[in-house]
């Protein structure tokens, strides 16, 4: 069995998660992590790995199979460009890029080198979502009509979780997940754009990022996208997030309620439980293991269905233009 190097870069909440994930395969070892935080050290004792401050010192000490970016989004292109450079294939946590320009560089680097490359839109793994894909595609529902999906967060995300969230808005942390499952369910390419959004809560609280947005998405058939995006919810809410996502067709519709998986426990409070990713046994089990097991068959050449680059980038290309839109209140035309 050819055994698998791999490095991840940031060790916050999704490099841990992947390194867990792919630590547990049979023909991978996770042999570095680089992240100036004590995160990253702490990681890497977990692991058995070899710590670094920066990812070039983690790529020039290694012979990589592959490199998981886990950084924070606006903090994508260097580690992935570096590392498409060095020949090492990639796992790029979602979004691929804050910025259209840096998506492409880093697409371009990617066609360059010729390296395997994902990016990790976690909904494709989803068994709610992938049941919704399986019946647009047995044609159940007809043409593509309406889609609207409103995805968001609690207020002790940009208060407490993130360090960064003055550097990034609810729609750059949030709509990319929703963006791509929306084109990835009706297969449209994406026209206009038009988007407003609104900063007060945050701001006040010296956070210069937006509370929400919205953002009306409208098709090359005609057919519409409806976003919400907030992370203003209050934290008596009974999740940290609040996922919801509704289809029409033309035969018929399916809603998902993607935040309340159906384990409720009532204590002192109501929380909803999730498990899309839990530990059993000391064992990742769920859509982090799927991921991880199709990033390793991708490096070994078998063929996978995975979220590509140039997906990442209409992703990017879209969110870009819905801030845009949101800034100057117009209509932004796309492509």
């Amino acid at each position: 069995m050819t055994m698998l190097d791999i490095g991840v870069v940031g060790a916050g909440i999704r490099g841990r998660m992947f390194a867990g994930a792919l630590r547990q395969l049979p023909d991978v070892r996770v042999v570095a992590v680089a992240d100036p935080s004590p995160a990253g050290a702490d990681l890497a004792a977990e692991l058995g790995a070899t710590a670094y401050p920066s990812h070039r010192e983690l790529l020039a000490a290694h012979d990589l199979a592959g490199l998981v970016v886990a950084t924070p989004d606006f903090a994508h292109r260097d580690a992935t460009v570096d590392a498409a450079k060095a020949g090492v294939g990639l796992l790029v946590e979602k979004p691929l890029a804050t910025d259209v320009e840096e998506a492409r560089e880093i697409e371009a680097a990617i066609a360059a080198a010729g390296v395997p490359a994902m990016v990790a839109f976690e909904n494709r793994w989803n068994p709610r979502f992938v049941v919704v894909r399986q019946q647009v595609e047995s044609g159940a529902l007809g043409d593509v009509l309406f889609q609207c999906a409103h995805l968001n967060d609690t207020r002790y995300v940009p208060q407490e979780m993130l360090s960064w969230a003055g550097r990034t808005t609810p729609a750059w942390f949030l709509m990319p997940h929703t963006v791509d499952l929306a084109l990835w369910l009706s297969g449209r390419t994406p026209a206009t754009v038009y988007a407003t959004g609104l900063r007060r809560e945050l701001a006040g609280a010296g956070i210069d990022t937006y509370d929400g947005v919205h953002a009306l998405v409208t098709f090359d058939d005609g057919s519409t996208l409806a976003l919400q995006s907030h992370w203003v919810l209050p934290e008596s809410y009974p999740s940290v997030f609040d996922f919801r996502y509704e289809l029409v067709g033309a035969k018929a519709a399916v809603r998902v309620e993607g935040a309340d998986e159906g384990v409720q426990l009532a204590g002192p409070s109501l929380r909803w439980l999730h498990h899309a990713t839990v530990e059993r046994g000391g064992r990742v089990v769920g859509v982090a293991a799927e991921i991880a097991r199709d990033f390793a068959d991708l490096l070994n050449g078998r063929p996978v269905d995975v979220p590509t680059v140039a997906e990442g980038v209409r992703v990017t290309t879209v969110v870009a233009a819905i801030h845009e839109s949101a800034r100057t209140g117009q209509v932004v035309r796309l492509g």
